[in-house]
């Protein structure tokens, strides 16, 4: 089974988060994210660096401050998340080239795992914040015997 680190799916909590409150034009911070996801402040506050690092999040220093999509929700991406938290997408630690097992230098697989690793990003690519994070609908106010019209 293939999963995301914790890190890169509270990553994805927050962002959706974060576009749902830009939705309605406004900043947040990682106290309001926290209260909002349930997720630590310091966790919270540590992956909105992260996605600010990424540009991802903007931030806005000041009294009246906070952080803001630096996209529309629209053109930022799951596989862009999760690689501001987690780095390249990679199923296999030989992909990154860091990782020396001990097939390295005869491994007959290692040289196919390039295209199985662009069809997975292109796959996290084709998600878009927006839709993980629909605006919320707000329901009707249920009709009141005094709003009914009797004929």
């Amino acid at each position: 089974m293939l999963r995301l680190s914790n890190l890169a799916d509270y990553g994805v909590v927050v962002m959706t988060a974060a576009a749902r409150v830009a939705d309605h034009g406004g900043l947040t911070s990682a106290s309001d994210i926290a209260a909002q996801t349930g997720i630590a402040l310091p966790t919270v506050a540590k992956l909105m660096g992260l996605l600010a690092r990424a540009e991802l999040l903007v931030s806005q220093r000041g009294s009246a401050g906070g952080f803001s999509l630096a996209r529309p929700a629209g053109s930022i991406n799951l596989a862009e998340i999760v690689e501001a938290i987690d780095g390249p997408i990679a199923l296999t630690h030989c992909a990154d080239g860091g990782h020396d097992c001990t097939l390295h230098g005869h491994c007959a697989v290692k040289p196919h795992w390039d295209p199985v690793n662009r069809a997975v990003k292109t796959a996290l690519a084709e998600v878009s914040l927006a839709a993980l994070a629909p605006p919320k609908r707000v329901a009707p106010a249920p009709a009141t015997q005094d709003s009914q019209v009797f004929a």
